[in-house]
């Protein structure tokens, strides 16, 4: 992977030429504005260079494209070395997509000591049984794992306790704690009724129409009522999708957050350095004040 930093954003003969002659390595090239961002990508698409620019007023299903094409294996590695030298300890990741199966292959190839922690959100396309695919992620080299929030949507729209108690003990067999993520909250009170599962992993919206086909559908009133429902959980849980989807911003999300979780619980937020290579450390930073503010304001 090779880096541009190139801050004129306009299309010279020095720097296609350097593109070219890279061939197929991808890189990124780093803009002032938006606007800016754009002209270079229509200047180097002109130029037969295969092109696409990220930036804010992307559409949801534009920046996923982006990001996917971004996130190599090489590029997932880096930024887990980079979250571990910024001091974070742990990473959530699926279980399922080629390009991070392949770099977390690679990153525990020689074991886990010293590594990141790798809580696992498990789902079975791959695999003919969830049983299987929680295998196959403690083989890998998980510490916890969680079974994907869509899935449980479902079980929990069947009333399927047989199934998911079934997938907990499975899970619970290899000596690692076993979670569940869900959507809404009458998820997490019906999975909590049953006394199954070491933790949950609470959405700050009730957004899994997504895994339906139904659409995104973020509404703010829905983050009071998962706050209360991690309130009411006895047992650990992790926020996600404390920002929204990028609809929030970053610092207000985890003041929030913060203010509401249970003490020991912790929050989930993925980090895109195709948007700023910084970003990883910058993050870290950033909640290291929030956490700071809080603390004096406490005193």
């Amino acid at each position: 992977m090779t880096f541009v930093r190139y801050l004129l954003c306009q299309l010279d003969l020095l720097l296609q030429q350097f593109l070219q002659s890279e061939q197929q390595n991808r890189g990124v090239i780093f803009c002032k504005t938006k606007a800016a961002a754009k002209r270079l990508s229509l200047q180097l698409i002109a130029k037969n260079i295969a092109t696409d620019a990220i930036h804010g007023d992307l559409l949801q299903k534009e920046r996923d494209k982006v990001m996917r094409e971004f996130h190599t294996p090489d590029q997932i590695l880096e930024t887990w070395r980079q979250a571990l030298d910024a001091g974070i300890t742990a990473m959530v990741t699926n279980n399922e997509t080629p390009h991070v199966l392949d770099a977390l292959e690679r990153y525990f190839a020689d074991g886990t000591e010293g590594k990141l922690q790798w809580i696992a959100q498990v789902n079975h396309n791959r695999n003919p049984e969830m049983t299987d695919a929680i295998d196959e992620a403690v083989k890998i080299g998980c510490k916890a794992l969680f079974i994907h929030g869509g899935v449980v949507d479902n079980l929990y729209k069947n009333r399927d306790e047989k199934t998911i108690r079934k997938w907990a003990t499975h899970a619970q067999s290899h000596g690692i704690p076993v979670g569940i993520a869900g959507h809404s909250p009458v998820v997490h009170d019906w999975v909590n009724s049953l006394d199954i599962v070491d933790f949950h992993v609470v959405c700050f919206f009730d957004c899994g129409s997504v895994h339906n086909q139904e659409g995104e559908r973020f509404s703010l009133e829905d983050i009071a009522e998962a706050v209360k429902c991690i309130q009411r959980l006895e047992k650990p849980c992790i926020g996600f999708k404390i920002m929204g989807a990028g609809r929030i911003d970053p610092k207000m999300a985890f003041q929030y957050a913060f203010d509401n979780i249970k003490v020991g619980d912790v929050v989930n937020v993925g980090m895109h350095r195709g948007d700023k290579e910084t970003i990883v450390r910058e993050n870290v930073d950033l909640v290291n004040e929030v956490l700071g503010q809080a603390a004096r304001q406490s005193a």
